[in-house]
Protein backbone atom coordinates (compact mmCIF):
# COMPACT_ATOMS: atom_id res chain seq x y z
CA UNK A 1 0.00 0.00 0.00
CA UNK A 2 1.29 3.45 -0.94
CA UNK A 3 1.76 5.82 1.93
CA UNK A 4 -0.15 9.15 1.81
CA UNK A 5 3.17 11.00 1.69
CA UNK A 6 4.16 9.06 -1.42
CA UNK A 7 0.87 9.95 -3.12
CA UNK A 8 1.41 13.61 -2.39
CA UNK A 9 4.94 13.47 -3.75
CA UNK A 10 3.71 11.77 -6.93
CA UNK A 11 0.97 14.35 -7.47
CA UNK A 12 3.48 17.19 -7.02
CA UNK A 13 5.85 15.57 -9.50
CA UNK A 14 3.09 15.24 -12.09
CA UNK A 15 2.10 18.87 -11.59
CA UNK A 16 5.69 20.02 -12.00
CA UNK A 17 6.00 17.90 -15.14
CA UNK A 18 2.86 19.45 -16.61
CA UNK A 19 4.16 22.97 -16.02
CA UNK A 20 7.47 22.03 -17.61
CA UNK A 21 5.71 20.63 -20.69
CA UNK A 22 3.68 23.82 -21.02
CA UNK A 23 6.89 25.85 -20.88
CA UNK A 24 8.47 23.66 -23.57
CA UNK A 25 5.38 23.92 -25.78
CA UNK A 26 5.32 27.68 -25.36
CA UNK A 27 9.00 27.98 -26.23
CA UNK A 28 8.51 25.76 -29.27
CA UNK A 29 5.61 27.84 -30.54
CA UNK A 30 7.65 31.01 -30.06
CA UNK A 31 10.60 29.52 -31.98
CA UNK A 32 8.34 28.45 -34.84
CA UNK A 33 6.81 31.92 -35.02
CA UNK A 34 10.26 33.52 -35.15
CA UNK A 35 11.34 31.00 -37.78
CA UNK A 36 8.31 31.88 -39.91
CA UNK A 37 9.14 35.58 -39.63
CA UNK A 38 12.66 34.90 -40.90
CA UNK A 39 11.29 32.72 -43.69
CA UNK A 40 8.94 35.51 -44.75
CA UNK A 41 11.90 37.88 -44.79
CA UNK A 42 13.89 35.45 -46.94
CA UNK A 43 11.01 35.10 -49.39
CA UNK A 44 10.83 38.88 -49.71
CA UNK A 45 14.56 39.01 -50.47
CA UNK A 46 14.19 36.17 -52.99
CA UNK A 47 11.38 38.02 -54.75
CA UNK A 48 13.52 41.14 -54.97
CA UNK A 49 16.43 39.07 -56.31
CA UNK A 50 14.16 37.46 -58.88
CA UNK A 51 12.99 40.88 -60.06
CA UNK A 52 16.60 42.07 -60.40
CA UNK A 53 17.58 38.95 -62.35
CA UNK A 54 14.57 39.51 -64.60
CA UNK A 55 15.64 43.10 -65.24
CA UNK A 56 19.15 42.00 -66.21
CA UNK A 57 17.79 39.24 -68.45
CA UNK A 58 15.45 41.73 -70.09
CA UNK A 59 18.33 44.11 -70.74
CA UNK A 60 20.57 41.51 -72.34
CA UNK A 61 17.70 39.98 -74.26
CA UNK A 62 17.38 43.31 -76.05
CA UNK A 63 21.14 43.46 -76.60
CA UNK A 64 21.20 39.93 -78.03
CA UNK A 65 18.28 40.61 -80.35
CA UNK A 66 20.14 42.30 -83.25
CA UNK A 67 22.90 39.68 -83.02
CA UNK A 68 20.33 36.90 -83.42
CA UNK A 69 18.84 38.71 -86.40
CA UNK A 70 22.22 38.93 -88.13
CA UNK A 71 22.88 35.28 -87.46
CA UNK A 72 19.39 34.49 -88.73
CA UNK A 73 20.25 36.02 -92.10
CA UNK A 74 23.20 33.65 -92.40
CA UNK A 75 21.11 30.66 -91.33
CA UNK A 76 18.69 31.30 -94.19
CA UNK A 77 21.52 30.52 -96.60
CA UNK A 78 22.03 27.03 -95.09
CA UNK A 79 19.65 24.38 -96.53
CA UNK A 80 17.39 22.62 -93.99
CA UNK A 81 19.12 24.32 -91.06
CA UNK A 82 16.19 24.28 -88.63
CA UNK A 83 14.99 20.83 -89.62
CA UNK A 84 18.50 19.54 -88.94
CA UNK A 85 18.62 21.42 -85.63
CA UNK A 86 15.35 19.90 -84.43
CA UNK A 87 16.24 16.42 -85.64
CA UNK A 88 19.53 16.68 -83.74
CA UNK A 89 17.72 17.36 -80.47
CA UNK A 90 16.76 14.20 -78.47
CA UNK A 91 13.34 15.55 -77.45
CA UNK A 92 12.29 17.52 -80.50
CA UNK A 93 13.33 14.76 -82.90
CA UNK A 94 10.79 12.41 -81.31
CA UNK A 95 7.97 14.87 -82.05
CA UNK A 96 8.56 15.15 -85.79
CA UNK A 97 6.92 12.51 -87.97
CA UNK A 98 8.06 11.93 -91.55
CA UNK A 99 5.24 14.20 -92.73
CA UNK A 100 6.29 16.90 -90.26
CA UNK A 101 9.85 16.73 -91.54
CA UNK A 102 8.62 17.44 -95.05
CA UNK A 103 6.85 20.56 -93.78
CA UNK A 104 9.83 21.72 -91.74
CA UNK A 105 12.05 21.72 -94.79
CA UNK A 106 10.25 25.01 -95.50
CA UNK A 107 10.97 26.51 -92.05
CA UNK A 108 13.09 29.63 -92.57
CA UNK A 109 13.48 30.90 -89.03
CA UNK A 110 12.45 30.51 -85.40
CA UNK A 111 11.95 33.71 -83.45
CA UNK A 112 11.20 34.21 -79.76
CA UNK A 113 9.68 37.56 -78.81
CA UNK A 114 10.38 38.12 -75.12
CA UNK A 115 10.42 41.90 -75.05
CA UNK A 116 8.55 41.74 -71.72
CA UNK A 117 9.58 38.53 -69.98
CA UNK A 118 7.34 39.22 -67.00
CA UNK A 119 4.23 39.46 -69.15
CA UNK A 120 5.03 36.43 -71.31
CA UNK A 121 6.54 35.61 -74.68
CA UNK A 122 5.66 34.57 -78.23
CA UNK A 123 7.28 31.95 -80.45
CA UNK A 124 7.15 32.46 -84.21
CA UNK A 125 7.84 29.79 -86.81
CA UNK A 126 8.45 31.51 -90.15
CA UNK A 127 7.92 29.43 -93.28
CA UNK A 128 8.60 29.99 -96.96
CA UNK A 129 5.98 29.21 -99.61
CA UNK A 130 5.08 25.54 -99.27
CA UNK A 131 2.55 23.00 -100.58
CA UNK A 132 1.03 22.35 -97.14
CA UNK A 133 -0.48 25.55 -95.73
CA UNK A 134 -1.06 29.18 -96.67
CA UNK A 135 0.56 30.68 -93.57
CA UNK A 136 4.06 32.10 -93.64
CA UNK A 137 4.12 32.53 -89.86
CA UNK A 138 2.76 30.29 -87.10
CA UNK A 139 2.71 31.84 -83.64
CA UNK A 140 2.11 30.62 -80.13
CA UNK A 141 1.81 33.19 -77.33
CA UNK A 142 2.09 32.64 -73.58
CA UNK A 143 0.70 35.43 -71.37
CA UNK A 144 1.36 35.41 -67.61
CA UNK A 145 -1.23 36.91 -65.26
CA UNK A 146 -0.51 38.30 -61.79
CA UNK A 147 -2.54 35.50 -60.20
CA UNK A 148 -0.17 32.91 -61.64
CA UNK A 149 -2.37 31.70 -64.49
CA UNK A 150 -1.07 31.38 -68.04
CA UNK A 151 -3.10 32.11 -71.16
CA UNK A 152 -2.00 30.37 -74.36
CA UNK A 153 -3.02 31.44 -77.85
CA UNK A 154 -1.94 29.69 -81.05
CA UNK A 155 -2.26 30.32 -84.76
CA UNK A 156 -5.04 28.56 -86.62
CA UNK A 157 -3.32 26.83 -89.52
CA UNK A 158 -4.83 27.54 -92.94
CA UNK A 159 -4.25 24.27 -94.76
CA UNK A 160 -4.15 24.17 -98.52
CA UNK A 161 -6.80 22.12 -100.27
CA UNK A 162 -6.43 18.43 -99.53
CA UNK A 163 -3.57 18.93 -97.07
CA UNK A 164 -5.29 19.41 -93.70
CA UNK A 165 -5.85 16.61 -91.15
CA UNK A 166 -9.58 16.68 -91.90
CA UNK A 167 -8.75 15.59 -95.46
CA UNK A 168 -6.63 12.67 -94.37
CA UNK A 169 -3.21 14.29 -94.51
CA UNK A 170 -1.26 13.63 -91.34
CA UNK A 171 -3.40 10.71 -90.13
CA UNK A 172 -1.42 8.02 -88.35
CA UNK A 173 -1.52 4.33 -89.22
CA UNK A 174 -4.09 3.51 -86.54
CA UNK A 175 -6.53 5.97 -88.08
CA UNK A 176 -6.57 8.48 -85.21
CA UNK A 177 -5.86 12.12 -85.95
CA UNK A 178 -2.54 13.29 -84.57
CA UNK A 179 -2.23 16.78 -83.07
CA UNK A 180 -1.13 19.48 -85.47
CA UNK A 181 2.63 19.72 -85.75
CA UNK A 182 2.54 23.36 -84.63
CA UNK A 183 0.64 22.43 -81.48
CA UNK A 184 2.99 19.59 -80.56
CA UNK A 185 6.28 21.20 -81.43
CA UNK A 186 5.98 24.83 -80.42
CA UNK A 187 5.17 24.06 -76.80
CA UNK A 188 8.46 22.17 -76.54
CA UNK A 189 10.41 24.89 -78.30
CA UNK A 190 9.09 27.20 -75.59
CA UNK A 191 11.22 25.43 -73.01
CA UNK A 192 14.39 25.92 -75.03
CA UNK A 193 15.91 29.34 -75.56
CA UNK A 194 16.51 30.75 -78.99
CA UNK A 195 20.24 30.72 -78.31
CA UNK A 196 20.33 27.04 -77.34
CA UNK A 197 18.55 26.04 -80.53
CA UNK A 198 21.15 27.98 -82.47
CA UNK A 199 23.97 26.26 -80.61
CA UNK A 200 22.49 22.83 -81.31
CA UNK A 201 22.25 23.49 -85.00
CA UNK A 202 25.67 25.13 -85.26
CA UNK A 203 27.25 22.21 -83.40
CA UNK A 204 25.70 19.77 -85.85
CA UNK A 205 26.97 21.62 -88.89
Amino acid sequence: MTAPADKGKKAKTEADGGEENEQIDGALVLSIEKLQEIQDELEKVNEEASDKVMEVEQKYSEIRRPVYLKRGDIIKTIPDFWLTAFMSHPLLSELLTEEDQKMFKYLDSVDVDDSDVKAGYSIHLNFSENPYFEDTKLTKTYAFADDGTTTIKASQIKWKEGMGPANGNGINKKGAKRPLVEERLVVHIASITFGINMQLACAFF
